[in-house]
């Protein structure tokens, strides 16, 4: 095959996904009964504009744990889903003047969890009803099912964190959670 045609060949394959890229980009999407439309709160008396955020309501807080060099961690979600687990999210600040690094221990001692870097997966629900504990899930290949790959945290900063654990029974309504390096906190949960 001649170098000529090839290019000729490439070059028009080239528009042609260009020009099917901008019409799909530029086709107006009607709203369907299926689909949630999104929702954007404006304060009242204020014009709103193209690209601004929006207002970030804030958020619940249903435990903190306080850890060690200014590290704080704030549980804002405690979510128990059909499938038998119970998600946390929350944030993990650094209270304090200077960056700092998240320490190694909250991903706990398992050989497992080790190998995935530095994660929450140190952390634990107690049960003190039940007496029982619960241990951060684990995928088929260990990897804990919580935020992975944490850092250093600038001065003053926030890391928005997840937690998946098993779900406590229904009936348990409250149990301590409990993660390397930081306080106990009581954890409600509905």
């Amino acid at each position: 095959m001649d170098v000529r045609y090839a290019r000729k060949g490439l070059s028009a394959f080239v528009v042609a996904s260009v020009a099917i890229l901008v019409v799909g980009c530029s086709a107006e999407e009607k709203p369907t009964a299926d689909k949630p439309t999104a929702k954007t709160s404006a304060t009242p008396g204020s014009a709103s504009t193209p690209g601004t955020q929006p207002v970030e309501e804030p958020r619940e807080t249903l435990a903190v744990a306080q850890g060690q060099d200014g590290f704080e961690l704030t549980i804002n979600s405690a979510v128990r889903d059909a499938g038998g687990f119970l998600t946390l999210k929350g944030s993990l600040k650094n209270t304090s003047d200077k960056g700092r690094a998240v320490p190694d221990n909250v991903r706990g001692d398992e050989t497992e969890v080790l190998k995935h870097g530095t994660s929450l997966g140190g952390a634990t629900l107690v049960d003190t009803v039940g007496k029982k504990r619960y241990y951060v899930l684990r995928d088929t290949d260990g990897r804990p099912l919580t935020t992975t790959g944490l850092g250093i945290v600038s001065a003053g900063k926030s890391v928005d964190v997840f937690l998946q654990f098993p779900a406590p029974p229904a009936s348990t309504t409250e149990v301590s959670f409990q993660l390397p390096t930081f306080e106990p906190a009581t954890l409600k949960l509905s």
